[in-house]
């Protein structure tokens, strides 16, 4: 399960993760079997038109078997956030 969240950004991210994606619900879109090729691939052109966004945010959460938590977190904009296993509980922290 892939899931993205978005604040803030312009039609045309909204309009490329809702044609690659479900939009459950304003700014959150979900897909069940999307492929890690497909995920990188997805990530990758966000990242590129993110550069040239300001006063927004990018949150892709999926499945990553290599971190201890089992979940891989990456972020556009402010603020980033990881996730971090303190005592096998998943937490969000929020810095570097």
């Amino acid at each position: 399960m892939i899931v993205v969240v978005t604040r803030n950004v312009p039609d045309k991210v909204r309009g490329f993760l809702a044609s690659c994606m479900l939009e459950v619900t304003p700014a959150v879109y979900a897909s069940p079997s999307m492929t890690k090729g497909v995920r990188e691939r997805t990530w990758a052109v966000l990242s590129k038109w993110f550069v040239d966004i300001e006063d927004a945010s990018v949150v892709m959460i999926y499945k990553d078997n290599t971190e201890s938590t089992g979940v891989g977190v990456l972020s556009l904009g402010e603020p980033p956030r990881r996730i971090i296993d303190v005592d096998g509980i998943a937490l969000s922290y929020l810095g570097k």
